[in-house]
């Protein structure tokens, strides 16, 4: 018998593929809404000028408007109606998973099943709307204090500007939260995670021909870029090492006997990823912090009104900078919320004392470990220490490119964090896709079976 590894690899062929018209469906809704996104991160905003945009964006593109472009997709620096792309939805999903854990009524609501989970999901859009609306405002005032050697940024400011600005942001926001709830519920993969990863991955060609600019113009020589290449190759080997590997807890499950037959018996595993969360506290962490940071940065760029103190306007400048890419207060900053995020994604994805209940009631216990609440600090253990494992693998892969990034002036796109988004959701995207083949295989399985069963 062919093993599950040898069963998931040859149910991918063309055959089964060309056969499974749901799986076919879902990746061409997937790829139409992903070309409605791109479409929209060239469609700018009214009143802006394009070439002044650009014009910071080379002059200032090094530190967080580089970064936050890379989320967008380019839509920062173009500054197109996809500008805040979908980080305050994400921003307002942190915000309502910590309150669920510190707010009663909120807890009760996400015990709740189906009927809860709708509630915090609307609470969430609520939320985001809010954050949205904020940081569009934030944008538009900004907007209107920028000027470049080519003039102001916005050429006619004023409040018809501001409002048409702050609507523009905030409707292409809410239009990629639906996106991305269509593409999850419609088509294959998380529509959230595919609409960052199409906004990266949209960039790399040029990513990668400005690295080999920069070894045309002799800023880097041939053999450095070889071996940045080769290093990055290494990582992603790494990456997909790390995100495949599992602790694996023996489950035992006794005999039974029920009426002359015995049932049971088995012994099966219960597999415990070490990186638990995946790229949710890289995507948190990132989102989270670019939210001062870019105030700061905006504030930094602006000529601040004659009522704001002196000592304000020097302070957000000074947090501009140290909060810039490669600076020690953005590195301790970054990989305190990547550890805190794998903590906390990790509690609410797995439950150890509902596992442990949930063993508990179908007659399964673990090899040595007693039912109940020993079964469920045991699980706490194993999962205390291969979460510290995935925490500090994940700020090693966000953290250490940011040395060369800094050092050479590499594009954020070679990044730890933009591999790692693009590997995970690669991998996400390919599993599900190998899920509903196999899922099909099973429905055709099925069908002949009841075939041959009524011509007997």
């Amino acid at each position: 018998m062919a093993s599950a590894a040898e069963q998931l690899a040859s149910s991918f062929n063309f055959g089964t593929f060309s056969k499974a018209t749901e799986l076919r469906k879902r990746i061409w809704f997937t790829l139409a809404a992903l070309i409605v996104y791109r479409v929209g991160t060239y469609i700018p905003v009214p009143g802006v000028d394009a070439s002044v945009m650009g014009e910071m964006m080379r002059s200032h593109g090094g530190g967080f408007l580089g970064m936050f472009d890379m989320f967008t997709g380019g839509a920062l620096g173009r500054m197109t109606v996809f500008a805040l792309n979908i980080m305050p939805y994400i921003s307002a999903s942190i915000i309502i998973q910590l309150m669920s854990t510190a707010i009663p009524s909120l807890e009760t609501l996400k015990k709740e099943g189906e009927s809860g989970r709708k509630k915090l999901n609307q609470y969430t859009r609520y939320l985001t709307v809010l954050i949205a609306l904020f940081q569009s405002y934030g944008i538009s005032v900004g907007l209107e204090s920028m000027h470049g050697n080519l003039g102001a940024a916005v050429p006619d400011p004023g409040t018809f500007f501001r409002a048409s600005c702050v609507i523009t942001l905030v409707g292409g926001t809410m239009f990629l939260m639906w996106l991305g709830e269509q593409i999850t519920a419609r088509g294959i993969g998380n529509g959230t995670s595919l609409i960052i990863f199409a906004g990266i991955v949209a960039n790399l060609p040029h990513a990668l021909g400005s690295l080999l600019e920069l070894g045309r113009t002799g800023a880097l020589s041939i053999p450095f870029i070889i071996a940045f290449l080769l290093i990055g190759a290494g990582v992603i080997a790494f990456i997909v090492f790390m995100e495949r590997a599992q602790r694996r807890v023996v489950v035992q499950y006794p005999k039974r006997q029920v009426g002359s037959r015995m049932f049971g018996g088995d012994s099966t595993h219960m597999p415990l990823k070490i990186n638990t969360a995946g790229v949710i506290p890289p995507i948190f962490a990132s989102s989270i912090l670019l939210v001062p940071v870019t105030i700061a940065g905006f504030s930094a760029n602006m000529t601040a009104p004659a009522w704001v103190p002196r000592w304000l306007a020097e302070g957000a400048s000074g947090i501009a900078s140290q909060l810039a890419q490669g600076q020690p207060l953005y590195m301790l900053t970054y990989a305190g919320m990547i550890i805190f995020f794998s903590y906390f994604y990790t509690a609410i994805v797995f439950n150890p004392e509902e596992t442990a209940d949930n063993l508990k009631k179908y007659g399964g216990f673990i090899p040595g470990i007693r039912p109940g609440a020993n079964t469920a600090a045991y699980f706490d253990t194993i999962l205390t220490r291969l979460t510290t494992i995935g925490a500090l693998y994940l700020v090693a892969v966000c953290l250490l490119p940011q040395v060369l990034i800094t050092k050479y002036s590499l594009p954020f796109y070679f990044g730890g964090t933009s591999l790692m988004i693009i590997v995970s959701v690669t991998m996400d995207t390919i599993t599900q896709m190998q899920s509903h083949l196999i899922a099909h295989q099973y429905e055709g399985l099925i069908r002949k079976n009841r075939v041959k069963g009524r011509g007997r």
